[in-house]
């Protein structure tokens, strides 16, 4: 069966960046599931899958633009500590936090952490990055097959 809108598909992966680095896999864990269509995965990736079978291997690149978007310069933030005087001791570089920002809830990573100040980025980690992805799909279940367990 090919993926489809709707269907449930799940693959194992390798993500690597340009210079061969590996990035993120799913090797000796679960294989990833995501809904085709659905948005659960970038885009770059999600349409190189689509009509794709179970079984097949893919070598996939996904350009910053259908990846994690580019760098905006913008979306960095240096935020005097005091404003975050309940996380500093929590805090590390690279860490995730959630703000209430003025367009609503939004994810930051801690990119500094100064003697006066922190520096918040609201760029995905890899932005900026072509994602070179090898891909197994493992399965494909049509929409409305999927088992869920209570």
């Amino acid at each position: 069966m090919k993926i489809e809108p709707g269907c449930r598909a799940a693959f194992h992966y390798t993500l690597k960046d340009d210079d061969g680095q590996i990035l993120d896999r799913s090797e000796g864990g679960q294989p990833l599931s995501y809904t085709a269509g659905a948005g659960e995965i970038v885009p770059g990736l999600e349409h190189a899958l689509m009509y794709r079978e179970a079984g097949e291997h893919l070598d996939i690149s996904v350009a910053p633009q259908e990846g994690y978007g580019l760098r905006d310069e913008n979306a960095v933030h240096r935020v005097n500590r005091e404003y975050l005087a309940g996380l500093l001791p929590q805090l590390e570089e690279g860490m995730a936090v959630q703000a209430d920002t003025e367009n609503g809830p939004r994810t930051f990573f801690v990119s500094e952490i100064g003697s006066d100040s922190v520096i918040l980025d609201a760029n995905h980690p890899l932005a900026d990055l072509t994602l070179h992805f090898s891909v197994d799909i493992v399965s494909v279940t049509p929409p409305g097959k999927i088992k869920v367990d209570y």
